[in-house]
């Protein structure tokens, strides 16, 4: 694909903001076409590309050999790969140096193998690219899972060969590069979303669905998920064909933690999977699509459309990614507590105005009405007012390709922690904020708990009981005998009428097993869920000494699997040890006498491949 000249389209957009309409002076329908195919808010500069010569091979000792890319105050760092050829079973992370984010690839997904690992994207050229890591530090380490020939795999090309990345720009680099404020219609009254959990929560909550898109490694807009199903939608300016969405990956939850607070979480990133149907900027510019890990992004709910004409001096509000910026939200034209945002316009061509601020980076975001909290027009345009396609004429084209049907019958609502996953060393705690957005009849009083701890780690709600509607801070509290690895805790919120769960990842002692390395003894195999497998090899292997066993079974991301130990007892085989957590990865040690032993894997939700390994005396 072609790379976009984003600094033309900033420089462009600047120049031609001079002469746009004030409110009263309203285009017509043909002067709005022409608007609409110069004045876009731009895909806003986010980083640029640079060469690299970089090498991972397998090294002549040990089981781990890294390298890193650095780029001192850079906001991300996107590692592309022309190659990477692996032995069965050994992987390849890309990491931030706190571990805090970790992308894992298995081999190159685009030859149509190895496809269990993280998301990627890929950039018109051989290779494809990792997800990107927040911050100015990308580590990438090679993992064996057993004895290697070093020498034997250098000469068959083995291991990973890095030819570029894509760095983001550092805050003086973005602020010089950001198009002038010509969408901020007088002060600047946005926020950080976090701002209003309190005090407009239902505003806050609709705001989970919206995520941060990251273009090519190179611009930022903003898209959303729409309905019930595996639907997003942009403008087709941040978008316009499947090579955009192929080089495309999307961050939900880039959030701040503290108003004001410049904390934002490395939140839940996923990569583009179908282009479905899309309308040129001349046009409605809207871009619908799917994107891949569907599961992962679930927790953060989805927004509905509202197919009506917009009705003026209604109120409305924008969440959204604007200056490449954490998650804020418009809700004031020009102070808080002030007038609120509103539509100045009804209509004008297939557009309809409001002075919401916006800016570069703000393109797709959703315009809800306060009324139903649904969307109500794809803002695409600034200029102040700032111009929104209004959501009817999307929706006429797109109803069948959604389910625009909020759930029905009776009182309901769902659940959103934000961070959805947190790390921590053993005797550490961690919090976050879970929320609860009212999705259909009315609220009801909601108490909340929390399952799947592992030993050793505690939970606690400030307050454990809330309106639905509301939220509740979520505290974990791990212990010095907390196994390490990542836990799955399930929150449940129970309402008089229903229970609604969410799930937060709770890593301890820096992450997960990783692919199980630096065992004796390292098995793979495949399951469909309910099923079992017996390993070593369906047999059962034999030990003549006292001693531990240890074990690790690296499970698929977004399943439950499960592990046990069992020892032949002369007439039936019997569970000796399991691991048995809400996850895909588990770990156990067992120190046993001599006998025969092995090991059953089960898939007790989900199907997938799995890497199990062990040590016996």
């Amino acid at each position: 694909m072609s790379h976009r000249p984003w600094a033309a389209i900033v420089a462009l957009a600047a120049i031609l903001a001079t002469s746009l309409p004030a409110a009263a002076a309203v285009p017509q329908q043909q002067e709005t076409t022409a608007l609409a195919q110069q004045q876009a808010d731009p895909v806003t500069p986010a980083g640029e590309q640079q060469a690299a010569d970089l090498t991972l091979r397998y090294g002549a000792a040990g089981r781990q050999w890294s390298t890193e890319i650095r780029r001192p105050g850079s906001s991300y760092v996107k590692v592309h790969f022309a190659a990477l050829k692996l032995a069965p079973g050994d992987y390849v992370t890309v990491a931030a140096p706190d571990r805090r984010e970790i992308h894992t690839y298995y081999g190159d997904p685009t030859l149509g193998a190895n496809t269990r690992g993280s998301g990627h994207t890929i950039h018109g050229t051989q290779g494809f690219a990792a997800l990107s890591i927040d911050g100015d530090t990308a580590v990438i380490t090679l993992h064996a899972t057993g004895p290697r020939s070093a020498s034997r795999l250098t000469r068959q090309g083995y291991g990973a060969v890095i030819d570029r990345y894509y760095r983001g720009f550092t805050s003086d680099e973005a602020a010089a590069r950001t198009p002038r404020g010509f969408s901020v219609c007088g002060t600047d009254a946005r926020r950080d979303v976090v701002c209003y959990r309190d005090s407009h929560p239902t505003e806050y909550a609709r705001g989970n669905a919206v995520a941060r898109q990251l273009l090519d490694g190179l611009g930022h807009c903003t898209a959303w998920r729409v309905g019930n199903t595996n639907r997003m939608l942009t403008n087709n300016h941040c978008m316009e064909n499947a090579a955009d969405l192929a080089a495309s990956e999307f961050q939900f939850d880039y959030q701040c933690a503290t108003c004001g607070g410049n904390n934002p979480g490395a939140g839940t990133k996923v990569s583009g999977a179908q282009f479905l149907k899309t309308s040129a900027l001349a046009a409605l510019d809207y871009t619908l699509f799917s994107v891949n890990n569907f599961a992962a992004i679930q927790q953060y709910g989805t927004l509905y459309l509202d197919p009506r004409p917009p009705v003026a001096g209604e109120r409305i509000y924008i969440p959204g990614h604007g200056d490449t910026l954490p998650k804020r939200l418009s809700l004031f034209e020009d102070t808080q507590g002030g007038a609120t945002c509103k539509i100045d316009v009804v209509s004008s061509g297939v557009n309809t105005g409001y002075r919401c601020d916006t800016s570069g980076g703000n393109s797709g975001s959703p315009v809800l009405a306060a009324s139903s909290h649904k969307v109500i027009a794809l803002h695409h345009l600034g200029g102040c007012p700032n111009w929104g396609t209004r959501i009817t004429e999307v929706y006429n084209e797109i109803s069948s390709m959604i389910d625009n049907n909020p759930p029905t019958g009776g009182d309901d609502f769902v659940l959103a922690p934000s961070p959805g996953s947190a790390t921590v060393e053993p005797g550490q705690s961690t919090a976050s904020t879970v929320s609860s957005t009212v999705t259909s009849g009315n609220t009801q009083q909601v108490t909340l708990t929390a399952s799947g701890l592992p030993t050793g780690v505690t939970a606690s709600f400030a307050p454990q009981v809330i309106q639905a509607g509301a939220s509740s801070t979520l505290t974990l509290s791990t212990t010095a005998q907390t196994a390490a690895g990542t836990h799955t805790i399930t929150i449940s919120g129970t309402g008089a009428s229903v229970t609604r769960t969410a799930t937060f990842a709770l890593t301890v002692g820096g992450g997960p097993p990783q692919g199980c390395s630096g065992f004796e003894t390292t098995k793979t195999g495949s399951l469909t869920s309910g099923a079992s497998q017996y390993q070593p090899d369906g047999q059962y292997y034999q030990t003549t000494t006292t001693g531990p066993h240890r074990a690790c079974l690296d499970g698929p991301t977004g399943t439950d699997y499960d592990l046990y130990l069992q020892k032949w007892n002369g007439s039936s085989w019997a569970a000796v040890a399991q691991g048995a957590t809400a996850g895909p990865d588990e770990t156990l040690t067992y120190t046993g006498t001599a006998g025969y032993y092995r090991y059953r894997v089960h898939a007790y939700q989900g199907s997938g491949a799995y890497t199990l390994g062990y040590d016996a005396p």
